[in-house]
């Protein structure tokens, strides 16, 4: 099988985050999609091994920033290779706490989406959190979104063992 093809998928780069009580967490995630217009509805997967995960989980909301090309890899980085166990992800950074407590980044993000989750649907690794979006708001409609070719191709991301096409040895 050739997992190269599964490479020319389109994706966008996000910030997915949540709370759990008074703590907050997110993690970078290019699986985020609108899968219906009325009510507006949101799908993201996450990794079952994430903090994330736990927090959407526990409190049944998430927010989504959309990232733009303007970030480094100082910005986002540590949302996607760090975890939130150990470690304060939005320590030293510019972030808001939107309508329903979940934060979101400010700065070089063209804006953000809040959801409440409706359904979850287990697929082995990965939940799929389906949400219905309760907030949104553009920050800086004049930026472009990040797609994963442009973190892939001009960052050098790289992926990490819980993203939803990871596949060890076969890049």
């Amino acid at each position: 099988m050739d997992f190269r093809a599964l490479f020319k998928i389109t994706y966008g780069m996000y910030l997915v985050s949540s709370k759990k009580g008074d703590k907050i967490n997110a993690q970078l995630s290019n699986t985020v999609v609108q899968i219906s217009p009325d009510p507006a509805t949101m799908l993201v997967s996450i990794s079952k091994n994430n903090l994330t995960h736990e927090f959407i989980k526990e409190s049944g909301v998430f927010t989504v920033s959309i990232i733009s090309t303007e970030c480094q890899m100082t910005d986002i980085g540590p949302f996607g290779f760090r975890t939130g166990r150990d470690f304060d992800k939005f320590a030293n950074r510019s972030y808001g706490l939107g309508k329903n407590g979940a934060p979101y980044l400010k700065d070089r993000m063209v804006g953000y989406i809040e959801c409440e989750v409706l359904r979850s649907v287990d697929s082995d690794s990965h939940t799929l959190f389906i949400g219905k979006v309760t907030e949104a708001e553009f920050l800086n409609p004049d930026l472009e979104p990040m797609t994963y070719d442009f973190y892939r191709k001009e960052l050098h991301g790289k992926l990490s063992k819980n993203a939803t096409h990871y596949q060890e040895d076969k890049q």
